[in-house]
């Protein structure tokens, strides 16, 4: 995780909107724990997808992007990656129909991502650290 201000500790790569936070925290407290995936699919496949921890079942290839919200692991495809690895992700929130599979969806709104490019400084302070962890090392990704 990122301090604020601190030049040696590389950036998070993923983070929510305040009203994903406020959504998440309504999530957490109807569903218990949760995690997030996002997919290379078409349609609602590429947008994230938030689920009962555990109830998907991460890939040898997914990515472990970060954690949002305190603890709830944010997972993407291998190929959706190779795609955003230079970006941060912001999880947010509008109103609209998802997916049915995500847990937002009978709330009447659906999770989006917004990004923006990280900057030289972030990429290289990232790139400086290890790998991000996979579905491969699940017990290091946890």
């Amino acid at each position: 995780m990122s301090v604020p201000g601190d030049p040696a500790v590389p950036p998070a790569r993923v983070g929510l909107s305040p009203a994903a936070e406020a959504l998440v925290a309504q999530l957490t407290a109807q569903h218990g724990p949760l995690m997030f995936h996002q997919s290379g699919g078409c349609c609602d496949g590429s947008s994230p997808m938030c689920y009962p921890r555990g109830e998907f079942r991460v890939g040898a290839a997914d990515v472990l992007l970060g954690r949002v919200a305190g603890d709830i692991p944010f997972w993407m495809s291998a190929s959706q990656y190779a795609y955003w690895r230079h970006t941060h992700l912001t999880v947010d929130v509008v109103p609209g129909r998802g997916s049915g599979f995500s847990l937002e969806a009978p709330e009447g709104v659906r999770f989006l991502i917004r990004s923006r490019l990280l900057t030289g400084e972030e990429l290289a302070l990232i790139d400086a650290g290890p790998p991000p962890p996979t579905g491969e090392n699940l017990s290091e990704a946890g």
